[in-house]
């Protein structure tokens, strides 16, 4: 109720100020996601308001993109070949940042939105992410690469693409919902929100979401982070320890 007075206040704020451009006003159903060890996924809801000029609504409505991304890491991706008979590790690239976890939804598909220049400049789209590979290298062998990382992350559903999944209402309200996958990585993410009318973003917003481990989970992720040659220590020797239950076990038994 806090929120939806907050952003009512706000929206009317900037209608009185007499903005030149047209305003976002965005929010999130959650700030913080924690991750236990029954988390199963859960559904960000994406949502705000646009403030147009005046308080004056267009005849035609503008399209809205929303972007979750998740932080950038380094990766190495490696391409399997049967050599032999038997498959082995044949050939790698290294890409610099590649995020974590992306998903865009938008009211209308992205290339009905924007040109391929603007899309890319945005990141607008799995297919126009900047991914950095770390090595220069030959530009069919960077996009097979490319489209295999692309590949295995939309597999795992950490990149995924929603044409229509922007709902607007009046001209002025959007909702859209993102799935969090429950494999999904800890960090802080970015929730995006751009506004784009006849080809060009006239408005963008950003909002972090934190997603991180709770309880048991967590204590066991600060070890391992903090203290990691005790944490592998204590795996190798628990690791023993069930090996060893193991045989006694069957030892008994037969």
């Amino acid at each position: 109720m806090r929120r939806a007075v907050a952003t009512a206040l706000a929206c009317a704020s900037l209608a009185l100020s007499g903005a030149s451009k047209p305003t976002l006003v965005p929010d999130v159903s959650a700030r913080h996601i924690e991750i236990r060890y029954t988390f199963a996924g859960a559904e960000l809801l994406l949502f705000g308001a646009i403030v147009y000029p005046g308080g004056r609504i267009p005849t035609h409505t503008p399209d809205v993109v929303v972007v979750v991304k998740g932080p950038a890491d380094s990766i190495v991706v490696r391409e399997k070949r049967r050599i032999a008979g038997i498959w082995m590790n044949a050939d790698s690239s290294r890409f610099r940042s590649a995020p974590s976890f992306y998903a865009v939804s938008s009211s209308r598909p992205i290339s009905k939105i924007v040109d391929e220049r603007t899309a890319a400049i945005y990141e607008l789209g799995v297919q126009h992410l900047q991914l950095s590979p770390g090595t220069s290298s030959l530009p069919d062998r960077a996009r097979r690469f490319e489209a295999g990382l692309l590949d295995l992350r939309e597999r795992q559903s950490l990149y995924s693409e929603n044409s229509h999944g922007v709902e607007i209402s009046g001209g002025v309200l959007y909702r859209a919902t993102i799935q969090i996958p429950s494999q999904v990585p800890v960090g802080t993410y970015t929730a995006e929100t751009f506004l784009v009318d006849e080809g060009r973003v006239v408005a963008a917003a950003t909002r972090d979401i934190e997603i991180g481990k709770s309880g048991f989970e967590r204590f066991v992720a600060l070890a391992a982070r903090r203290h990691s040659a005790l944490y592998g220590l204590f795996a190798v020797l628990l690791s023993l320890a069930l090996g060893w239950t193991a045989i006694l076990v069957f030892r008994r038994r037969f």
